[in-house]
């Protein structure tokens, strides 16, 4: 019960807000396991605050995942990166909105981590350029220019594909 007590109000959040909460934690990192440790770093961080933070706790978290995303990418930038190759995505649905859906986070995950944190959160989060650059840390400036860059590569990536056929990621069309 203490425990209850203590963090009054995470298990809402956790509960209303969970899957959105991953689903932006998995497109920042390019994978479902990397997305969940993600989250589940965050939900770490905002726990230790938790008497700090009074107000808009899910804006913290998110604002923490932003900032751990960024520190993952900036320090493989100074290590050198041994290759693995993306998960494999489960089972595909039948629908053509979750092919289309697949296919684009597919597309996301070859985009450079910066472009790719900056398309989720201008048109995944919704943000605007200048709640972009305050999350992020950095100008308005670099935001388009990143998002610019980033929406081109998409293009370069999607350039292929027909409308009425996906491609699934083995080579058959589906």
């Amino acid at each position: 019960m203490l425990w209850s007590r203590r963090f009054d109000g995470l298990d809402t959040l956790v509960a209303e807000r969970g899957n959105a909460l991953l689903a932006t934690a998995v497109l920042l990192t390019g994978s479902r396991a990397a997305g969940e440790d993600l989250l589940q770093a965050a939900l770490e961080r905002l726990m230790r605050s938790w008497d700090r933070v009074r107000t808009d706790r899910e804006r913290y978290l998110r604002r923490t995942m932003y900032h751990l995303a960024i520190d993952a990418w900036r320090g493989r930038k100074r290590r050198p990166e041994v290759f693995a190759p993306h998960e494999p995505p489960g089972a595909p649905d039948a629908t053509d909105a979750l092919d289309l859906r697949d296919a684009l986070s597919q597309a996301l995950t070859q985009l450079p981590p910066r472009q790719r944190t900056v398309l989720v959160l201008r048109y995944w989060e919704q943000l605007s350029e200048a709640e972009t650059a305050e999350a992020l840390g950095c100008s308005v400036g670099t935001v388009k220019s990143t998002t610019s860059r980033g929406l081109a590569r998409l293009r370069e990536l999607t350039a292929t594909w027909d409308d009425n056929r996906i491609t699934s990621t083995n080579g058959t069309p589906r």
